[in-house]
């Protein structure tokens, strides 16, 4: 399968009144068409910084994009990106949430409400259309968006933790539903997430980042047979992959840990410099 998008080197550093601070050191991959990449690590590894600058909301301090063969300086307008929270306009219809893009780009309105029924319909939502966001439970409002980012229409999904702030059970259900449009579709997605139980079951592969300034530490590809459901959970092969991950994060962590108690140790007495 031949490459899809080429990171290259992307790093971020940030100045702050105390002076810079790196984000990201150096980060390469790769991603195949239609694959299902997750990306998880230790908290404050820079992985949400490394969405933004290739969605395009930042700019990179060094490295280089290449799509499809092509370099380009960003991703902006050329991927759909699901922040972590659902965003969904309190004052407008499920319709009009899904369709916002389809009205930005100037989709007339009969077309665009035919397309959104389409997509609602089609993805459980359909009696929902007149409803307001806050006549929806959280799993809904997530589906919604989700929605509305396919309807984006674009191959490259980023989907920042999108399913972070519901219950286990919502979470599970949200899986499964993401599985199902994941294969029904021709889409490319990357994922973060913090969990690795989720990123397991839905992906491909799995990037896993050092602790900051976040690099990629190791990749491992997930051989498991889909369809996958929540027996999938329960195999072998199942824990094997999610301990060998969950180690990868531990050690970081550790690692992070350590190197900011050795700083605070050698600190002049009376307190931190």
């Amino acid at each position: 399968m031949s490459t899809y998008l080429s990171v290259q080197g992307i790093s971020k550093t940030f100045e702050s009144k105390s002076g810079q601070v790196q984000a990201l050191a150096p980060v390469s991959f790769e991603l195949r068409r239609n694959e299902f990449v997750s990306i998880v690590g230790p908290s404050g590894c820079g992985k949400s910084t490394l969405f933004n600058v290739i969605a395009g909301l930042e700019s990179a301090t060094t490295g280089s994009l290449q799509l499809e063969g092509q370099s380009i300086h960003d991703l902006k307008g050329k991927v759909a990106y699901q922040l972590q929270r659902d965003l969904l306009l309190p004052w407008r219809t499920i319709l009009e949430n899904v369709t916002l893009a389809l009205e930005i780009r100037g989709v007339p309105t009969l077309e665009r409400n035919r397309r959104g029924l389409d997509a609602l319909n089609r993805y459980g939502l359909g009696q929902f259309a007149n409803r307001y966001p806050r006549e929806l439970s959280g799993g809904m409002r997530q589906r919604a968006a989700i929605i509305r980012t396919l309807l984006f229409d674009r191959d490259l999904i980023l989907l920042d933790e999108p399913f972070g702030a519901l219950d286990s059970q919502t979470r599970m259900i949200m899986q499964a539903w993401l599985l199902s449009v994941y294969a029904a579709s021709s889409k490319t997605v990357l994922l973060i997430t913090h969990d690795v139980e989720e990123a397991v079951l839905l992906s491909n592969r799995v990037l896993v980042m050092t602790s900051r300034p976040g690099s990629i530490k190791g990749e491992v590809q997930i051989d498991l047979d889909w369809p996958r459901t929540e027996m999938t959970l329960l195999t072998e092969k199942f824990f094997a992959f999610k301990k060998q991950i969950t180690t990868m994060i531990r050690d970081e962590s550790q690692r992070s840990f350590d190197e900011q108690l050795g700083s605070v140790s050698t600190a002049p007495v009376g307190g931190l410099s």
